[in-house]
């Protein structure tokens, strides 16, 4: 399994090797040793979700409260996705930058997002279905969201996105909003609890 760190610190792509024969094809979708050599911290999972989605749908931006917050390690089971990660934490030095990477049934990469970042993506293909590993269970009461269409954020949806968002993520406010209301992570608070994942202290 090959590794990188994206361009938002702390965000990893993971590329399975895959193993085709006559029958199909095996592949590695998570290693936990692979993922603590680089990320540095293990992945406690706590739950998994499956999202199935027609071709020009969009979801999030969605993130939780740090701490304990919500890490996920995404994967296109079928279909293809436009994954974006968008760095949410008030004082950090990439606050407001997204990183966007593709996940298809092929290469059947994973991509890693850390507690504090926020997670969306467009569905590419006709039909998606995306699976989450997350490092803790669903929390309405931690779950918040930022609208995707926000122009102040000008995520890079594709042409074909779809414009009819959910109830709840029609709602969502807007970047501005979420700093005016203190809605987004603290960067020292996220800084603080990653220490506590990786077994260092502060």
């Amino acid at each position: 399994m090959e590794a990188r760190e994206l361009s938002l610190a702390g965000v990893w792509e993971f590329t399975p090797i895959l193993r085709p024969d006559d029958r199909g094809v095996f592949l590695e979708s998570f290693k936990s040793t692979v993922f603590e050599a680089h990320v540095g911290r293990p992945f406690d999972l706590k739950q998994m979700n499956i999202s199935m989605s027609r071709g020009g749908t969009v979801r999030g931006v969605h993130f939780a409260d740090v701490p304990p917050g919500q890490a996920k390690y995404v994967q296109c089971f079928s279909g293809s996705i436009l994954d974006i990660v968008v760095d949410i934490r008030v004082g950090s030095p990439t606050f407001g930058a997204c990183e966007a990477v593709e996940l298809t049934d092929t290469s059947r990469s994973g991509l890693f997002i850390p507690e504090g970042f926020g997670h969306a993506f467009c569905a590419l293909s006709d039909s998606v279905t995306v699976g989450y590993l997350c490092s803790e269970e669903y929390a309405p009461a931690r779950e918040h969201g930022i609208h995707p269409l926000d122009p102040e954020l000008n995520l890079p949806w594709p042409a074909m996105a779809s414009t009819v968002l959910s109830p709840k993520d029609a709602d969502a406010p807007t970047l501005a909003q979420a700093v005016a209301t203190g809605l987004l992570p603290d960067y020292s608070a996220c800084l603080e609890f990653a220490a506590t994942m990786n077994g260092s202290s502060t």
